[in-house]
């Protein structure tokens, strides 16, 4: 709502003339009451709709760069079993090295139409996120923090993650986070950016003013515009993207991969059909069995295990709720002959799973005493 639209609203409630509704007040106190009146719905107004802009961020449009999980400029360098989800590329430079042993499940581009595209898409978006307005100026070490939605910038002109960063979307799946510095972005090994009440990393964004570099084993989300280049340094983990705008993307046994947004709500996640898995570590494999003996069991879905019972000879012999147990199997009272343990789990979704184990019974050999 513009202001504008604002005072035309209150005009036509007094009547569609505002300097004539005022000289309708004969007496001095009462104009100024309309005067105060009206002041005060004009202020209370122009700040929900400032507070409500404050709070509507807009998503950097990354165009073509969308695509990429790492763009370099001069260079994409790997060392080690990195794992890129999504399509690699360098522009003006050509050279992609270490890959293999490095994985790409997408396209490489060196140089070629589509990364130079990329690239001109990257600067748009790095100049529409550093342009876009600050909400709030905070300190340079995000670890051990939680951020709402926003523009942020920092008043060293670094960010740094020690430990974890926490974004909270309040709710709306929708919600942007934006990063800015003027000069550059390290995590420390570690570290982790974790997400919150509908928060995606596909709209978190951090604009840096120069280079990047994410610690050993750190956890990071959302994507990177760098001015410069981007280093990720053994294991470090990424979902978002790694988009360098003039220098090179280095790798070294990471796994990136390209966040995508969901598109809503939609029917839900499908239903649990997948049966829990059980295992029996020491099975006896249908041998011929002598004393008794513990078997193990190990029952596991996602939904988690419900109950799990465990028949000798179609006799009821344990039932638990845990997925982890053992149950003691009386072979020496057993006939000498094969005999089977069926194994019954059920998940909380309702699945169940059956295994069978099979074993014989031998009588213990008897040895002749010695005579001498």
């Amino acid at each position: 709502m513009h202001v504008e639209s604002v005072r035309s609203s209150i005009e036509r409630h007094h009547g569609g003339d505002s300097a004539g509704t005022t000289r309708r007040f004969v007496g001095g106190a009462a104009a100024a009451t309309c005067r105060s009146q009206r002041l005060l719905i004009l202020t209370v107004l122009a700040t929900l709709v400032l507070a409500s802009t404050a709070h509507a961020q807009a998503p950097v449009p990354l165009g073509t760069a969308d695509g990429f999980a790492v763009l370099g400029a001069s260079t994409v360098t790997n060392t080690g079993p990195t794992v890129v989800n999504g399509d690699l590329g360098v522009s003006p430079g050509s050279a992609v090295t270490g890959f293999p042993p490095g994985t790409v499940n997408g396209t490489i581009h060196q140089a070629d139409a589509v990364a130079a595209q990329a690239q001109n898409d990257l600067t748009a978006a790095y100049n529409n996120a550093a342009g876009q307005p600050v909400t709030q100026t905070i300190g340079r070490e995000l670890g051990g923090t939680t951020r709402a939605p926003g523009v942020y910038d920092s008043a060293a002109g670094d960010f740094q993650i020690t430990g974890t960063l926490t974004l909270d979307a309040q709710g709306n799946p929708d919600a942007i986070f934006i990063f800015k510095t003027a000069s550059t972005l390290v995590t420390a090994s570690g570290s982790q950016v974790n997400l919150i009440n509908g928060a995606q990393s596909c709209n978190v964004f951090w604009q840096v003013g120069s280079s990047a570099t994410l610690g050993t084993n750190s956890g990071f989300l959302g994507n990177i515009l760098a001015l410069e280049s981007i280093t990720a340094t053994t294991g470090a983990t990424v979902d978002g993207r790694l988009l360098a705008r003039t220098a090179a993307v280095t790798l070294d046994s990471n796994t990136v991969t390209s966040a995508q947004c969901a598109t809503g709500p939609g029917p839900g996640p499908p239903a649990d059909t997948e049966p829990p898995t059980i295992d029996v570590p020491n099975a006896p494999g249908n041998k011929c069995v002598v004393r008794d003996f513990r078997l193990q069991i190990r029952a596991r879905d996602e939904s988690g295990i419900k109950s799990v019972k465990v028949f000798l000879d179609g006799e009821l012999i344990k039932k638990s709720t845990k997925g982890r147990f053992s149950v003691l199997i009386r072979a020496e009272k057993l006939d000498a002959r094969r005999h089977t343990i069926r194994i019954v789990a059920r998940d909380n979704a309702g699945n169940k799973a059956t295994r069978k184990v099979a074993f014989r019974r031998c009588n213990i050999p008897v040895v002749p005493p010695f005579t001498g």
